[in-house]
């Protein structure tokens, strides 16, 4: 499988967003992420890393 996790910071923590993310479209102002299971999340963030071996996107807010 190719999916993701998406993380955001806070705190300096990482808080789980979303899990088997597959689509992520970057707008103005916001992340749109939805997974393999038709769920969605919109998030006022930028990507700030993203690993494809670890299956990981780091989002911070903005």
């Amino acid at each position: 499988m190719c999916e993701s996790s998406a993380y955001i910071i806070k705190d300096g923590k990482e808080e789980l967003v979303l899990e088997s993310v597959d689509v992520l479209e970057n707008e103005e102002n916001a992340i749109n992420l939805v997974n393999i299971f038709g769920e969605q999340k919109r998030v006022r963030a930028r990507i700030k890393s993203l690993s494809l071996v670890d299956h990981k996107i780091i989002l911070e807010s903005i």
